[in-house]
């Protein structure tokens, strides 16, 4: 393609002076743009890296009131009314009942906890948040929802694809095809079909009309949101997003559903009972409760009568929910069974079931019978007694990876059985886990697997010695080897069923651990299915939610050995007492199965006959919730008597032991060793413990411990940890204040009270991270209390801000380090910000003291706007306010920044003393009827106050501090009524002292800590920018803008002297898009129609100019150019947008640092910004939105100062597809010669900024310094600001810019048409589903990682964050590399749909910037119309319009495309006819190209701006010079380059511009058009072939070298080289065919009508004058100098010579004679050259079309392979034809095309070698000559009579074949038709004398080699003589010679192979005498042997070789001069 010009060229007429005013004026002669340079237009007081002071943002709204607002801005101008509110929501509950104890007389803990667990959350919410990006982000999901309804864009490029591809024309020999004739052209094209003609295409319009009818069609159907059609910015860079906390919620692990089926043994004799568990055998731990079950049939349970009636329905359940927090592959369900209590051992009782199988029971009956009654027996007796039984387990990552398909062998204890059909699966469960997990435990899920029915077949009888837990562990750690220990016992033979599937989401009829019912539970009469509590594994850190208040008691051991008397067959009965009295045992124990659902007792397990029993049993209970001292656990031991006696009693008491469960106030849990006593307990008793010695009482074993037992308490009360309980204790002690208390072995008094208080307070930090968290509400809440309710003790306030701060912050920090792992977005803990979010209040006020206070109950679900009017003045001065810090405090902190006392300026009143004095002179003081404390003002003076290790804990969770503050903040001014206030009267001035103090303390840790913490700060960073965000719906919007600036200054301070400043910059762009994410972002950059006038903040000044109209403004053009300048009024108005777009400008500058991470993030958040404008509902009507674009203006000038630096898109079009763009510092800066620019400028052509130099450290990029992708969507930001300006403003712009700034925006319309344009729907069909910006911003990863801004932690968690990218310009092994960070989510095959959806999104994106362009474009043509440089502006403007016509543009684009370019050329006629020819051609090769669309709308316009265009051109000069040349040129250049060019729709539109022709009454009586259509389509006739072979290289190459207009240059038309020379043109042009090539004489022919040179000046270009000769012959040299034709090099400096001889050119004589030293001496030199070889190629097959029985010579080079080139035609043809269609033969015999298959393509290749005849041999004496000039090629085809290819020596033949080419090689084609064919063939003898000969000649070269060559000699030898090949010429000689041949034809080959024979013995004989002479001593016997078969071989020969044909020496006969050998001629 043309190399582009330019496109903003300055006239050739402009005067170079001008052009060097111009430079001047723009750049003020300055040499370079300083860092700190501003934009033009700006004021150099306030530089770009100097924030301005914001405008007084409360004061302008009040001077400046929305009523006044006349734009559609109106209600945007100042925020909602209701823009703040607090909701309490309900709490869920998941229980039909609350679950909590009934009012009454509660313990203080349980009441707090009641209150905490029962309370609803109260929410502080931001009504209109969710339009902003922090809880709506502009993810890849909502583009795709806006993008559902989408028209189809119609493309040529799809078009073409999705044509199915049709056959090729057949068409006649090439050279046989003559050019169609015109009278045939003209019948063609007028029995074509045209396209509809476009109406009133003729027709005269206004221009006016015409211009206003083309705006109106391009504004329909036009989507209204660009951004919605661009990729969604990046959710890397989404700093600012954030999610709301999860509710807090009761936690749950994966869930799985056990339901037991069925139960069933051999014998049915006695019921049997069962209980579930889970156990982690890794962790030696039981992780949940039992669950007992009951499978027993109605008649076995007869035999158990309950005295208490029916049983509970809540014990009759048979399904159970298990929770799994730790998936473990360790985990086993174990099952247990028990039997009632009867006499005899275990395996006694276990024998029946495992000897009596079922199918026995007619021979059993008796025993069964027995058995039977025995049972009755003890289950009447013994009922409530249980007996252990058997036990199995069912290993569950078996259930999980198998679905329970396999069966199990005996040592699993279990075997799966598929019970009926699967049934599916339930969804899988959406749970978040809160804890770490292991690699394996993340391969281990319960969340989804197949539900499975298992058949358990096999339990083990339990042991009596070993019952314990440990003896369980071994056992299942057993159960999980080969070689288990199981195998070898006998099983009891048994069939449970047991179903075991995820649990659904919601089940019904579920109960809870406590027995609730848990929703939904439609009918309390079904059997219900049990929730099992957990014990998790490790730790779960969760808040409490909910009131549980459980504990577990597991006697474990006994050991009676010393105890006297009969003790044999103990029972333990465990009771809950609340007296000593046996009536006060309480029903608190939960029953097991088919029994009451509390009882008041509960028994172990007896087991028979032993002293020592180990136990194994849970008992649960429900703790009441008021617990006194007297409540106590009793353990009764009881004997039982097995077998019935007289007078003896069931069971026999025989010792007593008691737990007392308050001890010091305190649940006593955990493991215990108790002594048990032998009598009843003495009164009194449980207030003691066992371990007292109480007198007169005896002791079992001595008073020591013999009875294990360990009670574990799950409980939402109780803490379970000293610290804690200490804290709460003394809480409720001071709330009840009644003293003197007992705590521990201490006595509390008021005045000792406050010291305790204080430990206890600082004591939290020891308290266990699990008990913390659980009680992290109540613990904050009382902490907060502290703060702001401080407790008065003796009519003292006791001061513990200070401490509860320090507490607190201690505690936060202690949460995060040990939830590292579970941490959320930013850093945050989502169980704190859960507590903040909902569960954090006001602490409670005292007692109202007046009208004007409200207490926290006064609360309600309100909005905050309710509120009406102010409250009554508020007590402000807290000089004499109480502090609850601590007044000794021992250091003293730095005093705040002075910037923070400068930004405060009137905005707060001036103070006598600082903060920190006011804070150190409070101290404990009377309680007086102050104003109550403030929990915000008491957390920000303790924050700025704060030092050390509590400062540091507070800076580590900032984020947690700010959000308290915030939220505090919120809930005072609700319930203060004062969020209707003016936001300066809502706060007194002390706290906003505070709260500059704090952002400045803040801003400093940022900027000094930067390079040491980087993970600290850059969470610090996003909280403190997050903290400014929540107080723009706050406080004084002006007070939180002089906040950022304050964090700016801060910042920009350590910026010089940063080690590291793009990450300080990276920092401040985050946390400036965090505050930019506001959801009233817009009304908070006051947009105005103007400027306000008052460029000052002072308050007079702009009170003074607010009497004024709001909108009063200076100059017209002043006013504009305002607002398109980052100038120091618009950043003041306009302050958040003016801070974004300087961070641009200054990140866009070209010594700005570490641009490629930084590039990406600012573009990002400026994407981002205009992404959301582009979704927010409030800004959809167009006036608003274009308001909304004037605040971003100023990127358009940012954007053109930035344009070298942008990625060049149009590389792809044009070699520099921008020439504009060129730096300044390409060239030599140390040189002398005038810098490029400069030059460029003088001579007319356009400057950029001058010297805008690269970044040093980078290495120049070809294509600008931005990447593709951050290029693409800053682009992408300036169309939109385009596309919602104001068109009236534009205009206004645009007349204004110089005409240097008009070409840069033409520039950029161009990049911008090039950036968008369409790849077509195969594109994005082989682009991986990686998304493109990914790949592109890897090396701005890189840099980040280098220079340490991000470490690896924080990209994982970005990174975590993705949804996905791309195809892209990096490596795949680079992002191979990054594998490890990002989850495996990305999906790598996109759906059909998505690619349609991809495409249609892509085709509307490129269509609507496009028409953005176009909209642009005709501002700019409406606004030069009077402009000085008006020709290079059209120039410019045409320029783009080619362009958008060439990038695949759509079909609706097109029609407005081609309606604005006839406008233009209507306008402007003298720009393409008058100028030079750069242009027309163009637009005439656009224009032919879109007129062979396969879319008729665009032939139909293309055809008519075709037309109008030779109207135009007739219409000027009445010719058609100029568009003749130009179309016929174009349509030659379309069809051979063009890869969618269609001949036919080619032909419509030449008929359609006939058809106008015929219409158009001016040009009706002229022929041009005519004439010229019908020569196009005989041009189009004859090349279009090149269109259905431009795939097969050599094909084309045929082709072109054919095509009329493609002929090699005719030397011929050459003119002398001067008038006095007339004959040497001819001369040197014979010389040239005689010495270069024989092939010059036929390329010199041009028809003429394709080149006429007496026609327009046709050979007037730069090639026909004698400087051009002598420069194509000075590159032919080259060329033939490099390709290693030295002696064609003489040829040429032949002709040379005497044109430099005539000119006297003696240098380039010298020159040129040196030259030819160098060539002479290489040929002389014998370098080696290599100069082809050649293969013989024929096509077989009708699919070939014009080749089928073709047969060419292929020059390869000289060292392909056959196998190369047949591998290369294969696969080529096989892709075009098929696979199975192409097929190779692999000899070179003759084809006989009958036995082809007709539906397949034939392709025989054969190795040809150059032949010459004997007279050229003489000739052809040099390696080059026996290369050059070859038109003979020769192959050899050894054949026999009956077919095979070899045969015997006596029946082999051979074939010598000749061709001959149409043309000598080398040759401009690589391919040569053969023209001629001839066949030789060789009898067997003339083979043999071939063969002998070859071998003769290979011994005499051998022999006469100089040097000497031993080893080749011996070689050669070896292969005539040696032993074990000698038979090969003996054999010839024994097959031709033995005999007279009988045909006397064949006499004289006989001799001639005899004589062969004697040569080739002679040379035998030299050979030998040569090697002879070259051997040493160690090869003589080698020798010696060689001798001798050369002997044997010679004495076999003579008798042979001696014998003559008698006949030969007859006399001579006259014969034919015929060849005696056969021979087939061919032509």
């Amino acid at each position: 393609p043309r190399a582009l010009w330019p496109l903003t060229r300055v006239s050739c007429r402009t005067v170079a002076a001008e052009v060097r005013k111009q430079v001047s004026r723009e750049h003020g002669g300055s040499p370079q743009l300083s860092k700190n340079a501003v934009l033009t237009g700006l004021s150099p007081q306030v530089p770009l890296t100097e924030v301005v002071e914001p405008v007084d943002f409360e004061e302008y709204l009040a001077a400046h009131p929305p009523e006044l607002e006349p734009g559609p801005l109106r209600d945007l101008i100042e925020f909602p009314a209701d823009d703040v509110e607090v909701v309490r929501e309900p709490r869920e509950c998941r229980t039909l009942e609350p679950g909590v104890p009934d009012e009454g007389k509660l313990d203080a803990r349980v009441r707090d906890a009641v209150q905490v667990y029962t309370e609803d959350w109260l929410v502080v919410r931001r009504k209109y948040q969710r339009l902003s990006t922090m809880y709506s982000p502009n993810t890849a999901e909502r583009h795709r929802q806006r993008q559902r309804v989408l028209p189809r864009q119609v493309f040529e490029l799809d078009e073409a694809a999705e044509e199915p591809e049709e056959l090729k024309r057949r068409s006649p020999s090439l050279d046989d095809t003559p050019r169609g004739s015109w009278a045939s052209s003209v019948f063609d094209l007028k029995n074509s079909v045209a396209d509809p003609l476009l109406p009133a295409l003729l027709e005269h319009t206004a221009m006016e009309e015409l211009d206003r009818g083309n705006e109106e069609l391009r504004k329909e159907n036009r989507h209204p949101e660009l951004l919605a059609l661009f990729p969604a910015p990046d959710e890397d860079e989404a700093v600012e997003r954030c999610s709301l906390p999860e509710v807090p919620r009761e936690h749950f692990g994966q869930r799985i559903l056990v339901k037991c089926l069925s139960l069933k043994f051999e014998i049915e004799i006695e019921p049997i009972f069962g209980t579930l568990a889970l156990y982690d055998i890794k962790e030696k731990k039981k992780i949940s409760e039992n669950f007992y079950f009951d499978l027993n049939s109605d008649q076995v349970k007869g035999l158990l009568r309950a005295p208490g009636g029916h049983p509970a329905i809540s014990t009759l359940a048979r399904s159970a929910i298990f929770s799994i927090t730790h998936p473990s592959p360790d985990i086993f369900l174990v099952i247990k069974l028990e039997k009632v209590l009867q006499q005899g051992d275990i395996g006694d009782c276990c024998e029946p079931y495992m000897v009596m199988k079922e199918t026995d029971a007619a021979k059993n009956k008796e025993k069964l019978e027995k058995l039977r009654g025995a049972a009755e027996q003890f289950c009447s007796r013994l009922g409530r007694y249980r007996m252990p039984f058997a036990w199995t387990a069912i290993h569950l990552l078996n259930i999980v990876s198998t679905a329970g398909s396999l069966e199990r062998d005996p040592a699993d204890a279990e075997s799966g059985e598929p019970a009926g059909k699967r049934r599916g699966t339930w969804n899988e469960r959406k749970r978040r886990t809160l804890e770490r997990m292991s690699a394996g435990e993340e391969l281990c899920s319960f969340a989804s697997f197949r539900p499975a029915t298992l058949t358990v077949t096999n339990f083990f009888k339990q042991e009596g010695d070993r019952l314990s837990a440990e003896d369980l562990y071994k056992f299942l750690a057993d159960m999980r080897r080969p070689s288990s220990l199981l195998r070898r016992l006998r099983p009891i033979t048994a069939q449970l069923k047991v179903d075991i599937s995820p649990a659904p989401e919601s089940p019904h009829y579920c109960l809870s651990p406590e027995l609730l019912h848990v929703k939904p539970y439609p009918d309390p009469r079904v059997r219900p299915t049990k929730e099992i509590l957990e014990f998790p594994a490790h730790e779960v850190y969760v808040p409490h939610t909910t009131y549980r208040n459980l504990l577990y008691v597991y006697p474990q051991s006994l050991n009676f050995s010393s105890r006297q008397g009969s003790v044999r067959n103990i029972a333990v009965k465990v009771q809950f007492m609340a007296g000593e009295d046996p009536s006060q045992a309480l029903p608190v124990i939960f029953g097991k199965s088919s029994c009451s659902e509390f009882t008041k007792d509960a028994y172990t397990a007896v087991v028979y006959h032993n002293r020592c029993p180990e136990f194994y049993e849970e008992f649960k209970l429900w703790l009441p919730p008021a617990l006194t001292d007297n409540h106590h656990l009793l353990f009764t031991f009881y004997h039982v008597s097995c077998q019935p006696k007289q007078n003896a009693p069931l069971e026999t008491p025989v010792g007593y032991t008691w737990v007392p469960l308050l001890q010091h106030g305190r649940l006593r849990t955990g493991p215990l060793c108790l002594p048990v006593s032998v009598e009843k307990p003495p009164p009194s008793y449980s207030v003691l413990t066992p371990d007292v010695q109480l007198p007169g009482m005896k002791w079992v074993d001595n008073h020591k411990g013999v009875f294990h037992v360990e009670l574990l308490a799950v409980s939402s009360v109780h803490t379970q940890d000293p610290a804690l309980d200490k804290f709460f204790t003394l809480g409720h002690v001071l709330e009840e204040s009644h003293f003197p208390v007992r705590l521990r072995d201490a006595v509390l008094t008021e005045s000792n009270v406050e010291g305790e208080l204080r430990a206890s307070v600082a004591g939290l930090r020891g308290a266990g991270l699990g008990p913390l968290l659980a009680h992290c509400h109540q613990v904050l809440d009382k902490l907060l209390l502290l703060i702001a309710r401080p407790p008065i003790i003796g009519g003292q306030i006791v001061n513990l801000g200070r401490t509860a701060f320090e507490a607190m912050a201690v505690m936060v920090n202690q949460i995060h380090q040990g939830l590292e792992a579970s941490q959320g977005q930013h850093h945050h803990n989502p169980l704190l910000a859960a507590y903040i979010h909902f569960a954090f209040r006001l602490p409670a006020e005292p007692p109202p003291t007046g009208d004007g206070e409200l207490g926290g109950a006064a609360i309600q679900c309100a909005t905050l706007s309710r509120a009406t009017g102010r409250p009554a003045s508020l007590h402000l001065s807290r000089s004499k306010s109480i502090s609850n810090s601590n007044p000794d405090l021992a250091t003293t902190p730095g005093s705040p920044d002075d910037e923070v006392q400068q930004i405060l300026g009137s905005k707060v009143r001036p103070r006598s003393s600082n903060r920190l004095s006011s804070f150190l002179e409070r101290s404990s003081a009377p309680a007086a009827p102050t104003r109550p404390t403030l929990l915000h003002e008491e957390l920000a003076l303790q924050w700025v106050v704060s030092t050390g290790a509590v400062r540091e804990a507070v800076i580590r969770q900032a984020w947690f501090f700010f959000r308290l503050l915030v939220s505090s903040l919120a809930l005072h001014l609700h319930q203060a009524q004062k969020l209707e206030a003016p936001r300066r009267q809502r706060f007194p001035s002390r706290f906003v002292d505070d709260i500059a103090a704090l952002v400045g303390t803040v801003s400093i840790e940022i900027a000094s800590r930067y390079q040491k913490d980087v993970g600290l700060v850059e969470h610090l960073n996003s909280s403190l920018a997050f903290f400014l965000n929540d107080l723009l719906s706050l406080m004084d919007r002006g007070f939180v803008f002089s906040l950022v600036r304050l964090y700016y200054k801060q910042i920009g301070s350590r910026l010089p002297s940063a080690q590291n400043p793009p990450a300080l910059v990276a920092l401040r762009v985050d946390f400036l898009r965090i505050v930019c994410s506001h959801e009233h972002y817009v009304s908070l950059n006051l947009p105005w129609h103007n400027l306000s006038p008052p460029a000052s903040p002072s308050p007079s000044v702009s009170s003074a100019t607010s009497q004024g109209s709001a909108f009063s403004s200076p100059a017209q053009d002043q006013r504009v150019a305002g607002m398109f300048e980052l100038s120091g009024p618009y950043r003041r108005q306009h302050f958040l947008v003016g801070l974004v777009l300087t961070e641009l400008a200054l990140i866009l500058e070209p010594d700005a640092e570490g641009v490629f991470f930084l590039h990406k993030k600012v573009i990002s958040a400026l994407h981002n910004l205009l992404c959301s404008h582009d979704a927010d509902v409030r800004y959809a009507a167009p006036p608003v939105r274009a308001h909304v674009a004037q605040l971003y203006l100023p990127l358009l000038n940012i954007v053109l100062d930035a344009l070298p630096q942008l990625y060049d898109f149009t590389e792809n079009h044009s070699p520099r597809g921008r020439l504009v763009t060129v730096p300044g510092d390409e060239g030599d800066s140390d040189s002398g010669t005038i810098s490029q620019s400069v030059a460029m400028a003088i001579a007319g052509s356009p400057l950029r900024g001058w010297a805008l130099t690269r970044l040093s450290p980078q290495p120049p990029r070809p294509a600008g310094t931005l990447s593709a992708e951050a290029s693409r969507t800053l682009l992408a930001c300036v169309l939109w600001v385009l596309k919602n300006g104001d068109a009236g403003v534009l205009h206004s712009w645009c007349a204004e810019l110089p005409p240097l700034h008009l070409g840069r925006l033409l520039d950029l319309l161009y990049v911008c048409v090039a950036c968008f344009e369409y790849k077509g729907r195969k594109a994005f069909e082989r682009i991986s589903s990686l998304a493109f910006k990914k790949s592109l911003d890897m090396k701005a990863r890189l840099e980040e990682a280098i220079l340490g801004t991000v470490g690896a932690r924080q990209e994982m968690v970005r990174r975590s964050r993705e949804r996905s990218p791309l195809g892209g310009q990096e490596s795949v092994r680079w992002r191979k590399n990054l594998a490890h960070w990002r989850p495996n989510s990305d999906k790598v095959d996109k759906s059909r749909e998505e690619v349609e959806q991809e495409v249609l999104v892509e085709g509307n994106l490129a269509t609507e910037a496009s028409l953005v362009v176009l909209d642009t474009l005709e501002i700019i043509v409406q606004t030069v119309l009077l402009a000085e440089a008006k020709e290079s502006a059209l120039d410019g403007v045409l320029r783009v319009l080619l362009h958008s016509m060439a990038c695949t543009p759509s079909a609706a684009f097109l029609q407005h495309c081609f309606a604005s370019q006839r406008a233009l050329v209507s306008k402007f006629p003298e720009m393409l006819f008058e100028e030079d020819t750069e242009l027309c051609a163009d637009l005439c090769l656009r224009l032919l190209r879109h007129c062979s669309s396969r879319v008729a709308a665009i032939r139909a316009h293309a055809s008519a701006s075709l037309y109008l265009l030779m109207r135009q051109n007739f219409e000027i000069g009445h010719n058609f010079a100029r568009v003749k040349m130009q179309v016929t040129m174009s349509l030659s250049s379309l069809v051979g380059t063009s890869s969618n060019f269609n001949e036919e729709h080619l032909r419509r539109s030449l008929k359609t511009i006939l058809s106008y022709a015929e219409e158009d009454a001016g040009l009706r009586d002229s022929s041009f058009v005519q004439d010229l259509v019908f020569n196009l389509h005989m041009i189009l006739t004859d090349t279009v072939k090149m269109k259905e072979h431009q795939e097969d290289p050599e094909m084309l190459i045929d082709l072109m070298y054919r095509s009329p207009g493609s002929q090699p240059p005719d030397y011929s038309h050459l003119p002398a080289p001067s008038p006095g020379r007339p004959a040497r043109g001819s001369r040197l042009t014979a010389r040239l065919r005689q010495g270069v090539s024989s092939n010059v004489l036929e390329e010199s022919a041009v028809s003429d009508d394709v080149l006429a040179p007496d026609e327009e000046g046709i050979c007037s270009g730069k090639f026909f004058t004698e400087l051009g000769l002598v420069g194509l012959l000075e590159q032919a040299a080259a060329f033939f100098t490099l390709g290693g034709l030295y002696e064609a090099v003489n040829e040429v400096y032949k002709i040379l010579i005497p044109i430099y001889e005539a000119n006297r050119e003696f240098k380039k004589l010298a020159a040129l004679h040196g030259k030819l030293q160098d060539a002479f001496g290489k040929i002389s030199s014998q370098v080696s050259r290599m100069f082809g070889t050649y293969f013989r190629v024929g096509f077989y097959g009708s699919k070939f079309g014009d080749l089928d029985e073709q047969e060419f010579v292929y020059k390869e080079p000289s060292i392909t392979k056959l196998a190369e080139i047949s591998h290369r035609l294969e696969e080529f043809y096989a892709e075009r034809f098929g696979d199975d269609l192409v097929e190779i033969i692999k000899d070179s015999n003759p084809v006989d095309k009958a036995k082809l298959d007709p539906n397949k393509a034939y392709i025989q290749l054969t190795y040809v070698e150059p032949f010459f005849d004997t007279y050229e041999l003489k000739e052809r004496v040099t390696y080059f000559e026996k290369n050059y000039g070859l038109r003979t090629f020769l192959f050899c085809t050894p054949f026999t009579r009956d077919g095979r290819a070899h045969g015997d020596l006596h029946e082999q033949h051979k074939r010598k074949t000749l061709l001959t080419t149409s043309h000598a090689f080398p040759y401009i084609r690589t391919r040569l038709p053969v023209i001629h064919k001839e066949e030789i063939i060789l009898t067997p003898i003339e083979v043999a004398i071939e063969d002998m000969q070859k071998k003769t000649q290979e011994l005499a070269f051998a022999t006469h080699q100089d040097p000497a060559d031993a080893k080749m000699l011996q070689m050669v030898l070896q292969g005539c003589v040696g032993t074990t090949v000698n038979q090969g010429p003996l054999e010839v000689a024994q097959v031709f010679l033995a005999e007279i041949p009988d045909d006397p034809r064949l006499y004289r080959h006989h001799n001639k192979l005899r004589l062969c024979f004697r040569d080739f013995t002679k040379r035998c004989e030299d050979a030998l005498r040569k090697n002879k002479a070259l051997i040493g001593p160690d090869q003589r016997e080698y020798h010696r042997e060689l001798e001798r078969n050369y002997l044997r071989l010679r004495e076999s020969l003579h008798p042979l070789l001696s014998r003559r044909i008698p006949q030969l020496y007859a006399p001579l006969v006259p014969r034919s001069t015929h060849r005696s050998s056969l021979h087939k001629p061919e032509g």
